[in-house]
């Protein structure tokens, strides 16, 4: 009997089918293949290769090849299977609770959310109509506008309307000091992905890792394109019916490597511009919903006032006009309050901060 610290030191397990030579028997043929069903080789820990003629206490029905699974330390038989092994920055990744956006919650987004769809649900949620039609959906979309402009918001109101696991990963988690240690988090990443599809990976700050390539003797600069090479395989090694997609975010666009913009990889680009008068009204309206607003605030004439606004400052117009009015202990959020919020936060994006040594 293993202890449990000896059933988990046999890492992964290679089942491939069993090598039969070719007999002229043909009962020796029919023993060795009786034998070969039962058969398997595998590999531990110090790889080398061991060949099982009993399988042990796991139906061989069940298993494939590169399971993980648990064997006795001194005859390798096979006792149970263990769950798949993956680095824990790549488990920390996974969104446990579901995102309750929406796409109501964005205002004046309409085409982008109507691409996003067209892209992403529904792939997932009716891939027999694609079926039918004998075509293949994108793999992956990037989505690129300045910040603030509801990138981020898009692929979460995505991963709630397809019930999908959401794997939310940064740019810059993947630039790490070791070599291949950012490439081994691609590909966990994936292999994570496959195993709780239907998955969306949204990967922010896509720039970070995706640049255009460049010949340096900086061995940071050529971990950081190792990293980026092993994203390119990935994104071709899976099928684009395989319930799993891929959104990218950046602000700069203009800076990505046309590997991973061609067709095949990221196939749609989706721009987030900043919102027009009427999108901006329409946001304000949004933010504002479950505040206690007075009827005289006009929205539309608050719109006009907010010129090269993003989704984030009006945002925190809103929060302004509520703080005001929370400090003059009113009940109401009148319409100077957002006039005064706007003042604030077009004061802030103008002032430069001080270093203090």
């Amino acid at each position: 009997m293993c202890t449990v610290n000896a059933i988990c030191s046999l890492p992964t397990i290679h089942i491939p089918c069993c090598n039969i030579p070719i007999l002229t028997t043909s009962e020796q043929k029919s023993i060795l293949s009786e034998l070969g069903k039962l058969s398997f080789t595998m590999k531990d820990e110090k790889d080398m290769t061991i060949f099982l003629p009993v399988v042990g206490l796991v139906d061989p029905d069940k298993l494939k090849p590169r399971d993980l699974v648990g064997a006795s330390k001194d005859s390798y038989l096979i006792l149970d299977t263990l769950p798949s092994e993956y680095d824990s920055r790549v488990k920390a990744m996974e969104v446990d609770e579901k995102p309750t956006e929406d796409y109501n919650d964005s205002g004046g987004l309409e085409k982008q959310i109507q691409e996003l769809v067209e892209a992403i649900v529904l792939p997932m949620t009716h891939q027999e109509r694609f079926q039918k039609l004998g075509i293949r959906p994108p793999k992956g979309i990037l989505l690129y506008g300045p910040p603030g402009t509801g990138k981020t918001l898009m692929a979460r109101a995505c991963a709630a309307q397809t019930n999908a696991t959401f794997l939310k990963l940064a740019g810059p988690q993947l630039v790490q000091m070791f070599i291949g240690d950012g490439a081994k988090l691609v590909r966990d990443t994936f292999l994570l992905a496959k195993e709780k599809s239907p998955c969306i990976i949204f990967i922010d700050e896509i720039d970070a890792i995706g640049t255009k390539r460049f010949d340096s003797e900086v061995s940071g600069d050529r971990e950081v394109q190792r990293t980026m090479l092993e994203l390119l395989n990935q994104l071709d090694g899976f099928s684009s019916d395989d319930r799993i997609k891929v959104i990218a975010a950046t602000n700069r666009a203009d800076i990505l490597d046309p590997a991973l913009m061609r067709s095949g990889r990221l196939d749609r680009k989706i721009e987030f511009p900043h919102p027009s008068e009427e999108a901006r009204a329409r946001i304000l309206q949004i933010h504002s919903r479950k505040m206690n607003v007075h009827p005289d605030v006009n929205f539309e004439e608050l719109a006009r006032s907010t010129d090269d606004f993003n989704g984030a400052q009006l945002k925190a117009v809103c929060v302004e006009a509520g703080m005001l009015a929370l400090r003059r202990d009113a009940t109401e959020v009148n319409h100077e309050d957002f006039n005064e919020g706007i003042i604030q936060v077009q004061a802030k994006k103008k002032a430069s901060l001080n270093y203090y040594a």
